[in-house]
């Protein structure tokens, strides 16, 4: 990350908190005695952050874990272990060698979700567009998506140029004006019928790309990058489809988690 400090001001407990957007200022910075109380850390570099005799209670962290030490003990493989059994659709994604374990794989995936959005009909529309605690909306979840897909199915393996679903919904920090130049309506409020019917269509994509996918054809190289702006860099089949399929996983986690918050209004 780098670039100045972006400064904005929210009112909290009669404090004026500074917001620091797209900054390498606190790069090896030391925090003593400082008051943290209900900072939100979001899309950060934390990597090497030492945290020392303070306290952590009601603390929620998620991103990528690895090596993560709480008095001394390495809990990243007990969040693994647990989130395997909570989510045992990410053993088979790793399990994954042949095209036969991509198809079923798929199917896996495409029934989890078959289940999800019928749990989410059953919510009150303006429900399935709530963010919670400033995570996605359902809605906006299942138009990233179509997103993943159009750009490391239809872009990367089949090699079509422009791809993208008006109604898709690029990561957050991809650029908006570059999301406006591929097409994308970032500022769309589609209903959920909607962008179902766009999803729909590019869960078929993948099914089709995986019904005639040899094992062979897994390690064959694609040309073009996901989306322009995305790093140079050779992909093979294996590693787009693992991606679209490590996409639905992960956010049919995050769907899940927000839909029973929804449910429990």
């Amino acid at each position: 990350m780098s670039g100045a400090v972006g400064v904005g001001r929210i009112e909290d407990n009669d404090q004026m908190a500074v917001e620091h957007t797209d900054t390498d200022a606190f790069r090896g910075a030391r925090f003593t005695g400082a008051d943290l109380t209900g900072a939100t850390f979001r899309d950060c570099d934390l990597r090497g952050l030492k945290i020392v005799d303070s306290w952590l209670t009601d603390v929620n962290l998620s991103g990528m874990i690895g090596n993560f030490r709480v008095n001394d003990v390495d809990v990243a493989p007990l969040v693994e272990a647990e989130l395997d059994r909570r989510h045992p659709e990410r053993m088979q994604l790793r399990a994954m060698e042949s095209a036969s374990d991509h198809r079923a794989m798929w199917q896996t995936i495409e029934q989890m979700w078959s289940e999800t959005v019928a749990r989410a009909r059953r919510l009150p529309d303006p429900l399935v567009q709530e963010r919670v605690d400033e995570e996605w909306s359902f809605v906006e979840t299942l138009r990233h998506l179509i997103f993943a897909t159009d750009a490391w199915a239809s872009r990367t393996i089949l090699d079509h140029p422009m791809p993208y679903a008006r109604l898709g919904l690029t990561q957050t920090s991809y650029p908006r004006d570059d999301a406006l130049a591929l097409g994308i309506d970032v500022d769309a409020q589609p209903t959920l019928d909607e962008v179902l019917e766009v999803r729909a269509d590019r869960s078929a994509v993948v099914r089709g790309i995986l019904a005639g996918l040899s094992n062979e054809d897994l390690d064959r190289t694609c040309s073009r990058t996901p989306a322009p702006g995305y790093p140079e860099e050779l992909r093979t089949v294996r590693q787009c489809v693992r991606v679209v399929m490590n996409e639905e996983c992960e956010h049919h986690r995050y769907a899940i988690r927000d839909l029973a918050v929804l449910e429990a209004r």
